[in-house]
């Protein structure tokens, strides 16, 4: 098992910027991909930004590109999602999830393991 604990969500203003963080703990060797989904209200989870756990490849999404960076520390076991230039429609809550299988990137289903979720506001 691998648990998964995010943090540094919070409220801020349209074109601030925030940090979120996700410590991995457990059986983190059998990590493949880790990734960030948001679901706002009303919405279905979406795919944010992933990054291989060793190979360090990233992919993020479309409406993230640019202003978004996923990022890791491997002595802490910990994933970054650097949020810069935040927009209303980036208001969501952030789960942070990881995944043995090879091929995942943004299907949330292909995702074993998730943390229990970060509320980010960006006020208008």
């Amino acid at each position: 098992q691998v648990q998964l604990v995010e943090s540094g969500g919070g409220l801020v203003q349209a074109g601030g910027s925030l940090r979120l963080s996700c410590a991995a703990s457990g059986r983190t060797f059998s990590i493949y991909t880790m990734a960030w989904f948001r679901q706002a209200p009303g919405k279905e989870r979406e795919f944010v930004a992933a990054r291989g756990w060793s190979t360090g490849s990233t992919y993020y999404a479309d409406s993230v590109k640019g202003r978004f960076t996923i990022s890791r520390d491997n002595a802490k076991n910990t994933v970054y999602l650097q949020m810069n230039s935040l927009k209303p429609e980036d208001t969501a809550v952030y789960y942070c999830a990881a995944t043995p299988r090879v091929r995942a990137v943004s299907l949330a289903y292909e995702y074993d393991y998730w943390g229990q979720g970060t509320q980010v506001t960006v006020s208008s």
